[in-house]
């Protein structure tokens, strides 16, 4: 048995803490389809093979490419297995990026990703970002609204404060955020420490800081075990708070693999210390 806990109840669901984060099975920029397609499909038929059971995209992956590769490789789903989704950014482009929070918007997303992924109710259905050009109250009403019809069993939310959480707390439960966290980037450390006494899961995107994670600590305790400096970050995630379900994403199976075995690395708390030195 690990010397962390590898489950979290998420809503109504247990899950694996280490997840599968699927931004990466598309093209470059994040915009059209990956570069191979079989390796994408192979690498999210993989993730569940070796026990991963919450997979996190978005209708923005793509657009809309991550959605509709996770339903070409998996459906249809093993029991178990939670796939969220996210809806509120739009594209115009790779790499770029833009809030739209206007509740038809959600509305007509929300029923697109579940035809695209196949699905009868979207397990989790995320705000991927708060728009400042709606009031907050619309979209988070009709958040609320889309759950009591049936279209999405838990909602959560992305990139937000406490405060934020707060007032969608107001319309519907938060069962998870999902903030920018790695060992290498703190700086939603309050918000972490919040969900955790609320029991509401946090999601670390970023988890390896897009490769940028690396220190001597890193790399001393790496060489103790036999592991790589990602490796150890994400061991780290698992060890250090209880509620975080980091999501590293990749495209290749042999990294994907190599991100799975980081869940049977067990840190001691002088290494544990040693990270956050």
């Amino acid at each position: 048995m690990p010397t962390y806990n590898p489950t979290f109840s998420l809503g109504d669901f247990s899950i694996n803490r280490l997840g599968y984060g699927a931004m990466r099975i598309t093209g470059d920029g994040v915009w059209g389809p990956p570069k191979d397609k079989r390796e994408a499909i192979r690498v999210i038929q993989r993730s569940v093979e070796l026990g991963v059971n919450f997979i996190d995209t978005a209708d923005s992956y793509g657009p809309f490419v991550s959605e509709e590769l996770i339903a070409e490789a998996l459906h249809p789903y093993h029991d178990g297995v939670l796939i969220a989704t996210k809806a509120g950014l739009m594209r115009d482009g790779p790499n770029k990026w833009r809030p739209n929070g206007r509740p038809k918007h959600l509305v007509e997303r929300c029923k697109s990703s579940l035809k695209r992924l196949k699905l009868d109710r979207i397990d989790l259905f995320q705000l991927h970002r708060f728009d400042d050009k709606v009031p907050a109250d619309e979209f988070l009403g009709q958040l609320a609204e889309l759950q009591q019809q049936g279209y999405v069993r838990h909602l959560g939310l992305s990139e937000v404060t406490i405060d934020q959480v707060k007032q969608a707390q107001q319309h519907f439960e938060v069962v998870s955020i999902q903030n920018k966290y790695n060992l290498a980037d703190r700086a939603w450390e309050g918000e972490l420490d919040w969900c955790k006494e609320q029991g509401i899961g946090f999601i670390p995107w970023y988890p390896l800081n897009a490769g940028a994670v690396d220190n001597e600590a890193l790399q001393a305790v790496a060489k103790t075990h036999g592991a790589t400096v990602y490796q150890i970050a994400l061991a780290w995630l698992l060890h250090y708070k209880e509620n975080l379900l980091p999501i590293p994403g990749t495209s290749s199976v042999k990294h994907l693999e190599e991100n799975l075995a980081a869940g049977k690395i067990e840190l001691s708390e002088e290494e544990m210390k040693m990270l956050v030195a």
